[in-house]
């Protein structure tokens, strides 16, 4: 019976190592696109597997409902399926409410979504509020992680109804993923909506062609 009990553990062993190896071995594509603070949270708590919706903010979270919409694509405006997009923001009044899992800078209000066989991808969350006591706007921060090849921060969402956003903010056009502006508007159940769509290496310096292949 001993003999038996031991065998079965030694069987469901060499299953479950192998698959968190498999896990730990992924390794964290190099960073692209110059200096990136907090580049090294996107990888902290990534999960395992990531659908192309995911909740941000909880349910319970106070605040106005938000969702994110976006597409992500090449160069040439098609659509890449399977590129992670990490997002993280500030609550209802301005602060990065603290992770106590992790211990991550950006707060507990984060999340990973990748995109779909048509490069789509969506967040539910609630809508931030620009930080307390500031003239900085409302944002989004915004990350890519192109599987196996690299990662970057891209433009923050802004909102082009948020009375702190400057007019330099709104006519920029050197915009790193493709422009962060976005026109929130209600849906018919009340939730804001704003599109960001991602075009992937869009004015990032050091991304090519070449880093899309996978080269370091």
């Amino acid at each position: 019976m001993l003999r038996s009990t031991i065998l079965v553990q030694t069987v469901v062993l060499s299953v479950l190592i192998p698959a968190v190896d498999a896990r730990s071995e992924r390794g964290r594509e190099p960073v692209v696109g110059g200096p990136c603070e907090g580049c090294e949270w996107v990888f902290e708590g990534l999960p395992a597997e990531i659908p192309s919706r995911t909740r941000i903010a909880p349910e319970s979270e106070p605040g106005e409902a938000m969702r994110i919409e976006g597409t992500v694509l090449d160069a040439e405006g098609r659509p890449v399926p399977g590129v992670i997009v990490y997002a993280y923001h500030t609550d209802d009044r301005g602060e990065y409410p603290r992770d106590a899992r992790y211990g991550v800078r950006h707060g507990r209000l984060r999340g990973w979504a990748q995109s779909d066989e048509d490069g789509r991808y969506v967040f539910d969350t609630i809508r931030p509020a620009g930080y307390p006591g500031t003239t900085i706007p409302a944002h989004v921060h915004m990350h890519v992680i192109e599987v196996g090849r690299c990662t970057y921060w891209i433009d923050d969402i802004n909102f082009e109804d948020d009375p702190r956003l400057s007019q330099r903010g709104r006519s920029r056009t050197d915009r790193r993923g493709g422009s962060g502006l976005s026109r929130p508007a209600r849906d018919e159940a009340g939730v804001w909506v704003v599109t960001r769509d991602i075009v992937l290496g869009g004015n990032v310096p050091d991304y090519s062609p070449a880093t899309r292949n996978g080269a370091r």
